[in-house]
C-alpha cells in the first residue's frame, strides 16, 4: 500500500488556514487571538469552542474534545487521516505525491475516490446539458415558458441551475455512452432505472440540481410538467429524486445549502421551506439564507448541520394540514438541536397570507411583497398555543388537555429551566387552567426519564500540571523548536510520567520528520493528556504577546526543571555524605570521593545554570 508523502503532508499543514477550514463547519467570531463558535460536538448556547490559527488548533472547554484542525476535518466528515489530507490538499490545489515508489493509494481506496469523482463529474456535466435543453432547445421551450409563468427570473435559472430532462426515454443512455462512460458505471450511477436498464430516472420533467455545501452537484429533483400522464393514463409523482449513493444522503443534504451558507453565517438566520420552488423564490425575494430539506421530513441531521452557522431557524411550511403537521415536528427538531424557531403563518387577513407557499406568494404578488411577509414570524411558543385552539375544543377539559399536550414535546426539548417555568405559567394562562395542574401533567410525562450517565474512563491517572509538563506544553505548541529543546535537555531528566510521554510523541515525531498537532497527538495514548494538550496549548499563556516570549519560556523551563534535578541531586548527595559521617562502617574512601567530586560538579552546573 502506498503511502502519502511526508512532504506532500508538511505541505497541508504549512499551508493550512485553520480559520477556513473550520468556518466550513462552524461560525466563528473573534475574539482576542483566538476565534469561537459554537462546538459541532455538543449541544450548547454559549459558545466554548475555540481555534487557535497560529497554532492550527481546536479545543471545546465545555465537552473538551480538540486537537489539529486536521483532526477536526476527519471528525467533521468521518475521514481517515488519508482522507482527509487527500481532500484538504485537494481544495488547496496541493500535488498528492506517494511514498514507497507509488503514484496512487491502496487500490481499492483509489477506485473509490476515483469513483466519487468520476460521480460528481458525471453530474456536473448532465446538469449542464439539462439547462442547455431548457434555455436552448426546443424540447425545453414549454418548461421555460412554465417558470416564467410562475415569475421565476433568469437570474435564478443560472443561480440554482435549473435543466429541463427530455422525455424522450433513449438519448441519455446512448449519449454518456459516446462519451466514454461505460454500462456498469451508468447502471450504478443513480441516474438510471434499476429495473429498465438504459431508461433514464428522469424524462420529461423540470429539474433541479442538488449541491453539496462545496457546490458539488450530488443528486437531482425532478419535477413532472403540467398535464403530464403515464401512458396508462395515471397521475405520475409530481417530483421524484435521486437514489442514495456513497456521494449523497438525503437526509443530511439540504437544497440550495451551498448558495445560503454565506447568508446564514452574517445573520445567524436559517428559512426552512418545503421545496425547491419555495426556495428559488425566497432567494428571488433576497432572502438568500433558505434552504429546503429533499423529499423527505427535516431531520435532526439537517437541524445539526444548520447549526454550525444558525442560531435562530424560520419555518416556511405551506398551509396546509401536511405543511402545518410538519411545522410542528420541525418545531421539536429544532429545539432539541439547539435552533430557536420561529414560523410564518398563513391564514391571516392580509391577502398575501392566504396563498399556500412562498411560490404562489411569488408569482401572485411578486418578491417584494413576498420579503415582506417573511418578517412576520412568530414565535414557536406562540405557534403552537395557536395550533392546539384551531385543532381542539378549548372550551372543553378534553380538549385543554389534549392542546397542552402539544406543548410537552417543545417544554422537554428546552434547555432552560427558567425559559421552561414561565412558558408552563403562560399555557395555563393562554387554556385558563391551574399553572400547578399542568405542572404536575407536564412532570408525569417527563417521569421516569434518566439523564445518561457521562461514561468517565477511570483507569487513566490525573494529569496536572507542573514544571515539566509546561515545559514539555510550550515545546508541543512550537514543535519547530523542539531540536534545539532535545539538544539542552534529555529524556532521562524528566519524571513526571505524562511529561515523559509527551517528550516521547515529540521525539518520535522528530524522528519521523512529521510535523503538526495532529501528527503528535496521534502518538500520545492518554486521552487525559491528548484533551490537556489541546485545552492548555490554546490558552493565552502559550502565546506570544507584549507581557510573555514562548521561546524565554521554553529557555526559563529548561533552566527551572534542570536546577530543580540539580538542587534535589546535590540535597540526596549531602544527605549520603551525612550518613556516611555518622556511620563510619559504612563509608569507604572512594565512594566518599567520588561523592564529593560529585558535589563539586553539581555545584559548578547550578552557578553555570544560575550565571554566577
Amino acid at each position: 500500500m502506498s503511502l502519502i508523502s511526508k512532504s506532500t503532508i508538511q505541505e497541508v499543514n504549512n499551508r493550512l488556514d485553520a480559520v477556513a477550514v473550520v468556518e466550513d463547519y462552524v461560525r466563528l467570531e473573534k475574539k482576542g487571538g483566538r476565534y469561537w463558535g459554537l462546538c459541532p460536538f455538543h449541544h450548547e448556547k454559549t459558545p466554548s469552542f475555540t481555534v487557535d490559527p497560529d497554532r492550527k488548533m481546536y479545543h471545546c472547554f465545555g465537552c473538551s474534545k480538540g486537537g489539529g484542525v486536521i483532526n477536526f476535518v476527519m471528525e467533521m466528515d468521518k475521514l481517515s487521516f488519508p482522507e482527509a489530507i487527500t481532500s484538504l490538499a485537494r481544495k488547496m490545489g496541493i500535488e498528492i505525491i506517494y511514498e514507497e515508489g507509488g503514484d496512487a493509494p491502496d487500490r481499492d481506496r483509489e477506485a473509490e475516490n476515483t469513483r466519487k469523482e468520476q460521480l460528481f463529474e458525471l453530474y456536473r456535466r448532465t446538469a449542464g446539458t439539462f439547462q442547455h435543453f431548457l434555455t436552448e432547445k426546443n424540447e425545453g421551450k414549454a418548461a421555460l415558458e412554465y417558470l416564467r409563468a410562475r415569475k421565476i427570473a433568469d437570474e435564478m435559472i443560472g443561480r440554482f441551475r435549473i435543466g429541463y430532462a427530455p422525455a424522450d426515454r433513449n438519448w441519455q443512455y446512448r449519449f454518456l455512452q459516446e462519451k466514454g462512460y461505460s454500462q456498469d458505471f451508468l447502471d450504478t450511477s443513480g441516474l438510471f432505472s434499476a429495473r429498465h436498464k438504459g431508461f433514464p430516472l428522469f424524462s420529461g420533467r423540470l429539474m433541479f440540481p442538488i449541491a453539496d455545501r462545496q457546490g458539488r452537484i450530488v443528486a437531482f429533483g425532478g419535477r413532472v410538467m403540467p398535464g403530464v400522464l403515464n401512458s396508462d393514463g395515471s397521475q405520475p409523482p409530481k417530483y421524484i429524486n435521486s437514489p442514495e449513493l456513497e456521494t449523497y444522503k438525503k437526509g443530511q443534504t439540504l437544497f440550495a445549502i451551498d448558495l445560503a451558507i454565506p447568508e446564514i453565517r452574517r445573520t445567524k438566520t436559517v428559512y426552512i421551506a418545503e421545496g425547491y420552488m419555495d426556495v428559488i423564490a425566497l432567494h428571488q425575494a433576497g432572502i438568500t439564507n433558505a434552504v429546503a430539506p429533499l423529499g423527505t421530513a427535516f431531520t435532526p441531521e439537517q437541524a445539526k448541520l444548520l447549526r454550525r452557522w444558525a442560531e435562530r431557524a424560520i419555518l416556511v411550511f405551506d398551509s396546509d394540514e401536511a405543511g402545518q403537521n410538519a411545522a410542528v415536528k420541525g418545531i421539536i427538531i429544532c429545539r432539541k438541536n439547539g435552533l430557536s424557531c420561529s414560523l410564518t403563518i398563513p391564514g391571516s387577513t392580509d391577502e398575501a397570507a392566504q396563498m399556500k407557499d412562498p411560490a404562489e406568494i411569488l408569482q401572485k404578488f411578486g418578491p417584494d411583497v413576498l420579503n415582506n411577509y417573511m418578517k412576520k414570524a412568530i414565535f414557536d411558543f406562540e405557534y403552537l398555543i395557536a395550533r392546539g385552539k384551531s385543532l381542539y375544543d378549548v372550551t372543553s377539559p378534553e380538549g385543554k388537555n389534549r392542546a397542552l399536550a402539544l406543548l410537552f414535546p417543545w417544554l422537554e426539548a428546552l434547555d432552560s429551566e427558567i425559559e421552561r417555568d414561565d412558558c408552563i405559567n403562560a399555557a395555563a394562562a393562554a387554556f385558563g387552567v391551574d399553572r400547578e395542574a399542568v405542572l404536575q401533567d407536564y412532570l408525569r410525562r417527563r417521569g421516569g426519564e434518566k439523564s445518561a450517565a457521562q461514561d468517565v474512563s477511570e483507569g487513566e491517572q490525573a494529569v496536572r500540571m507542573n514544571d515539566e509538563l509546561f515545559l514539555l506544553t510550550v515545546v508541543a505548541v512550537n514543535m519547530n523548536w523542539y531540536p534545539e529543546f532535545r539538544a539542552q535537555l534529555e529524556m532521562r531528566e524528566i519524571e513526571d510520567p505524562a511529561a515523559k510521554e509527551l517528550f516521547v510523541a515529540l521525539e518520535e515525531c522528530f524522528i519521523h520528520e512529521e510535523s503538526g498537532m495532529d501528527a503528535l497527538l496521534s502518538r500520545i495514548s492518554s486521552q487525559r493528556l491528548r484533551n490537556f494538550i489541546v485545552e492548555r496549548g490554546t490558552s493565552p499563556e502559550f502565546r506570544a504577546d507584549a507581557k510573555r516570549d514562548p521561546r524565554r519560556l521554553m529557555e526559563d523551563g529548561i533552566k527551572r526543571v534542570k536546577g530543580k534535578r540539580l538542587h534535589r541531586r546535590l540535597s540526596e548527595i549531602g544527605a549520603e555524605l551525612r550518613q556516611r559521617e555518622r556511620n563510619p562502617g559504612l563509608a569507604h574512601e572512594g565512594d566518599m570521593t567520588e561523592l564529593i567530586a560529585e558535589k563539586m560538579y553539581v555545584d559548578a552546573e547550578i552557578r553555570k545554570l544560575e550565571g554566577r
